[in-house]
């Protein structure tokens, strides 16, 4: 009895100081992270078909399409021109529902899922600097269309390099669901990255 009352208080410890709540993406719900280890403490349980750098990749792409998603968002505010416009729309609502299944799958697996707020925090491939993002806000109209297009073509060939260095990871890239989607983003993003050098092409020089 006095075993299962220390287990008890251990647990609710746990749960007070060491486990918070994270927001999803659009903030449509908490995600609760009891029992799921936190950032710094993988634990990968024996036999599973999952690896530390599976469980990194999905982590870091949270964070990763976060930032996208924020520099999308200044696109409106910024004097945009109607494509950049369309294309940063379409950035933000693939990434969002994107960013929600790599928190699933995260909670899946009882691994910690950071939230849409990681960019701020998380330094991944090809993401940027805080001169970088000043520099964007900064822009307008032509200007903005010509930053946001350069810097998000970095910003996708960062997340390239993060699929290329997943699957350059031994054993890793193996489970279905992190295949799929790591494939996807590559097909997603290359494609997006096209698109982007070609709007570039079509900017006013000045």
């Amino acid at each position: 009895m006095k075993t299962k009352r220390v287990s008890r208080a251990l647990a609710l410890i746990a749960l007070l100081l060491g486990v918070p709540s994270l927001a999803v993406a659009q903030g449509g719900g908490m995600a609760g992270m009891n029992g799921m280890d936190m950032p710094g403490h993988i634990v990968i349980p024996k036999g599973a078909i999952y690896t530390v750098a599976d469980v990194e990749f999905m982590q870091g792409m949270i964070a990763h399409h976060a930032q996208a998603i924020w520099m999308s968002r200044m696109a409106a505010a910024h004097g945009a021109n109607p494509r950049v416009l369309k294309l940063a729309n379409k950035i933000d609502q693939s990434q969002v529902p994107e960013i929600r299944i790599m928190q699933q799958w995260l909670g899946r697996y009882n691994q910690y899922a950071p939230d849409t707020s990681s960019w701020r925090t998380m330094t991944m491939p090809g993401m940027l600097t805080a001169a970088q993002l000043t520099e964007l806000d900064a822009a307008r109209g032509v200007a903005f269309d010509r930053a946001f297009l350069n810097l998000m073509i970095q910003h996708h060939n960062g997340a390239l390099k993060m699929v290329d260095d997943l699957f350059a990871a031994p054993l890793a890239g193996q489970e279905v669901d992190v295949s799929v989607f790591a494939n996807d983003v590559v097909a997603a993003q290359t494609a997006e990255i096209g698109i982007m050098q070609q709007l570039l092409r079509q900017l006013p020089s000045n």
